[in-house]
């Protein structure tokens, strides 16, 4: 049987903007609380023009309420406070306390503009059943600054209508598994998360409960509706809230495939309680990912501080692992960056993208290897060095299949395995040097004939006369990857490439290519490059 925590926030932007104007520093804010002592309205603006989003308490009593414009809230209440809500940071602030909330359940979602939702199934226990958690959340979420209403059920429907229409503050509401139908009969039709349309004509045929909606038959409610959509609509939400038909629960992040909780009975002040915490999850944790036969490439540690704000650290690794001395050692390159602020209360590790370990027999010695290259030790120094320097900075060559020499490979992060290295096919026209450049560096040649090639070249401002030459090796140029140009635009289109292996008087040997055709109507003369050296 799952089980739902629905949270809802009566005066979230309110209470967002309080808290950020008392916490933010450097900021010159007065000691007085208008939002609080005060008639206090957010406004937004429309196509109608200024109109209240939100108010706090003391203007709903005068009667100001959402969607009304603001001229008229405010010959309302000529004393009106206002201020423009800010949407994004509204969001921004639901999604930070909603990677809060992973500390009581890894499944959170974003539930509207103000509330969120947890599926807590298997959690509970951890603080001594959903009335432990319920207080647990209400005391922490309460000394972050924030109004809240708490409510479980089987349902997130059923979870939604409690914290909105029957849960208060400092009370919450937790129905027992299998009593959904009760539980809702006496709330008002609109917890069924209807449009206000809908709602409108529920009202007008007398429906103002959910319990009257029970009895209802389906077809006559439709033939009231005059709309199999809005029927449908009505019958949809009740099925949900009740159990009758699942309801879709997409977390805003993914849940971690395993995971180590380490609660502190008194909060951690200092790095090295910090440190000692995370060895013990570690430990645990790889203990687990062995017991199943896994490793993991990627480590989450959470830190939440006893004043509700979070601290986090991520390292990732090439290949899966699982031994805890290789995964503190990489934590340790961050861990300083953790603040514990006024301490912290609980500390969660989480592994990621975990899969099978390849295990083999160590060799007795590297002549008995297969392989000259160790991949596990080459895959632990990535790792160190990524963890110092930051993801991404260990690269290896990847081969690409392209024309060009000078493109015909890439970078890539490494991933714990090397790219399979093939030999040239032996019906490759002409051998390859052992240095190619990354970009091609312009020389000045001479030939003998406009095709043949040249008889001698001026490159790093040396002359070097030509006295042995191969080829040439010529390379289309890759006509698929560009558009020709529209009338009137003016665009430089790839030219044939001519290579030749050439030997200067000095032993010297070079591979050059000269860039273009005579009258090939894609530019001026050709150009001459070197392209790599031999051996």
């Amino acid at each position: 049987m799952r089980r739902y925590l629905s949270i809802w926030f009566p005066e979230w932007p309110l209470d967002r903007l309080r808290r950020a104007r008392r916490i933010a520093p450097g900021r010159a804010v007065s000691t007085e609380k208008p939002a609080k002592q005060h008639a206090f309205v957010l406004y937004e603006k429309l196509a109608r023009g200024l109109v209240v989003a939100t108010a706090n308490q003391p203007a709903l009593d005068a009667g100001i309420h959402a969607g009304l414009t603001l001229t008229d809230a405010r010959a309302t209440l000529p004393n009106l406070l206002a201020e423009e809500i800010d949407r994004e940071s509204d969001t921004k602030a639901l999604t930070e306390l909603a990677a809060w909330m992973v500390r009581f359940s890894p499944l959170v979602a974003m539930d509207g503009d103000d509330g969120l939702m947890l599926e807590t199934t298997g959690c509970d226990h951890l603080f001594g059943g959903e009335a432990g958690m319920a207080a647990a959340l209400s005391e922490r979420v309460a000394l972050a600054g924030y109004g809240h209403r708490l409510a479980f059920a089987g349902t997130p429907g059923a979870a939604y209508a409690l914290a909105r229409f029957a849960a208060a503050e400092g009370a919450p509401v937790i129905l027992s598994p299998g009593t959904e139908r009760a539980g809702l009969a006496d709330l008002p039709v609109s917890a069924l998360r209807l449009s206000e349309t809908t709602l409108t004509l529920l009202r007008r045929f007398g429906l103002t409960r959910i319990g009257q909606l029970y009895a209802l038959d389906r077809k006559a409610l439709a033939r009231r509706f005059h709309s199999r959509e809005a029927a449908d609509t009505v019958t949809l939400r009740l099925d949900q809230a009740l159990g009758l038909r699942a309801e879709p629960f997409a977390p805003f992040r993914q849940p971690p495939d395993y995971a180590a909780r380490l609660p502190c009975p008194e909060p951690l002040a200092d790095s090295a309680g910090i440190s000692e915490g995370l060895t013990r999850l570690t430990e645990e944790l790889c203990a687990t990912l062995s017991a199943n036969g896994l490793g993991a490439q990627g480590f989450l540690f959470h830190a939440f501080r006893s004043d509700g704000e979070t601290s986090c650290l991520q390292v990732n690794t090439a290949r899966p692992v699982r031994t805890p001395a290789h995964v503190l050692r990489l934590f340790r390159e961050k861990l300083d960056k953790i603040d514990p602020g006024f301490g912290i209360d609980l500390l969660l590790l989480e592994a990621i993208r975990t899969g099978p370990m390849e295990t083999s027999n160590q060799p007795l010695s590297a002549d008995l290897a297969m392989t000259v290259t160790d991949l596990g030790m080459l895959s632990s120094l990535a790792d160190r060095i990524n963890a110092r320097l930051g993801d991404g900075c260990v690269m290896i060559t990847q081969p690409e299949a392209r024309h060009p020499p000078d493109m015909a490979e890439r970078l890539v992060p490494f991933s714990g395995k090397l790219p399979e290295t093939t030999s040239p096919p032996e019906t490759l026209p002409g051998l390859r040097p052992v240095r190619i450049f990354n970009h091609p560096e312009r020389i000045d040649a001479v030939a003998e004939v406009p095709d043949g090639p040249p008889l001698r070249f001026v490159w790093r401002r040396v002359i070097r006369r030509v006295v042995r030459a191969d080829g040439p090796e010529r390379i289309a140029p890759e006509w698929w990857t560009y558009l020709p140009p529209a009338k009137g635009e003016t665009r430089t289109l790839p030219r044939t490439r001519d290579y030749y292996r050439v030997e200067d008087e000095a032993g010297q040997r070079y591979w050059i290519f000269r860039e273009g055709l005579y009258d090939d109507g894609r530019g001026n003369h050709p150009g001459w490059f070197v392209q790599g050296l031999f051996a």
